[in-house]
């Protein structure tokens, strides 16, 4: 399996409560997109089953060799005892579904209406949580107040504050932050071996210690979307020309990977140019970073029309030029 670098803290806290045998039964784990929290939980799961049935895993930690036993079944997709739920590809056009679906969840009941095949524990991993439709939500709610015995769901969530309040009251959290650089270049010259020194220094800037994001951003000349975007909240695009080009450009189906490269940079540039005000013009950044982290963290998930999207997110990169604020509050 992928090493996982950083979260020393997290991988600490889990394998202590598994060393203690006193696992809760529901983790919810949360952080950035693109910090590892899908591996993570990956991770924890095979730790778990694999000390489970035995032989012994190694070393204290989350890792597990390759060449182990329990290691081969879950990487076949196997394991009795383990399951993992996403959202699943479309029939045409590979194109994932919107949802992880009330029908996905009510299947881990054929988990637990088994006995577990290799050993006395069972874990489930969703990835991510955030992905359930409202009936799914409600039938996992449901798995969480009367959970199985000796079964483990690790849940993964970019937004815990869009969940259930009644879902995370029943799980312990876990937060995974940012890389360090140290971390995060480890995590890219691992990912990308026959990367040099320039790209993975590219990356590591375009990434912001989300290795997962970085490599996302991989090819994509994000430079150049980063220099459309500065331009525009540099001289506030005041005859919408740049924002309509770029909307135009972003909206067609071959540039759909730019285009939710643009939602991932858009909250990151505001954040940044918000870092440099003070008093009333920090107070307007911080308000366009709210509005263009919600929209831009629910334009997929909600199919918006990505050409809307587009325009009123440069509509807010543009609200943060010189002129914008010297009109707005002067």
């Amino acid at each position: 399996m992928t090493p996982l670098f950083g979260h020393d803290g997290a991988v600490a806290s889990f394998a202590e409560q598994l060393g203690q045998g006193r696992l809760h039964h529901a983790w919810l784990i949360s952080g950035p997109e693109g910090v590892g929290k899908g591996l993570f939980a990956r991770k924890a799961a095979l730790r778990l089953l694999a000390e489970a049935a035995g032989p012994p895993p190694g070393p204290p930690g989350l890792d597990v060799a390759d060449d182990h036993p329990i290691a081969h079944l879950i990487a076949a997709g196997s394991h009795p005892d383990f399951m993992l739920l996403e959202r699943n590809a479309r029939e045409e056009g590979g194109e994932l579904a919107r949802n992880i679906t009330v029908d996905q969840v009510r299947s881990l009941q054929r988990l637990f209406g088994a006995k577990p095949g290799l050993s006395a524990w069972r874990a489930v991993v969703i990835d991510a949580v955030d992905d359930l439709e409202r009936g799914a939500a409600n039938a996992l709610l449901k798995m969480l107040e009367e959970p199985p015995s000796n079964s483990v769901f690790l849940l993964v969530s970019h937004s815990p504050e869009r969940l259930l309040p009644t879902i995370r009251s029943r799980c312990r959290p876990l937060r995974l932050g940012a890389l360090g650089e140290d971390a995060m270049t480890s995590a890219l010259e691992a990912a990308l071996p026959d990367a040099d020194e320039e790209e993975i220094d590219a990356l590591l800037k375009v990434g912001e210690g989300r290795p997962g994001r970085a490599l996302a951003y991989r090819g994509l000349d994000i430079d150049a979307l980063d220099a459309i975007m500065r331009e525009i909240t540099h001289s506030g695009d005041r005859n919408n020309i740049a924002r309509s080009r770029l909307a135009q450009e972003l909206s067609v189906k071959s540039a759909q990977a730019r285009y939710e490269a643009f939602l991932g940079r858009v909250p990151s540039l505001i954040a940044a140019a918000a870092r440099q005000r003070r008093g009333a013009a920090l107070a307007e950044a911080l308000r366009l970073w709210e509005r263009a982290r919600d929209l831009a963290g629910s334009a997929t998930r909600l199919s918006l029309d990505p050409q809307s999207v587009v325009f009123e997110l440069a509509g807010m990169l543009a609200a943060l030029a010189p002129q914008a604020n010297r009109k707005r509050h002067g």
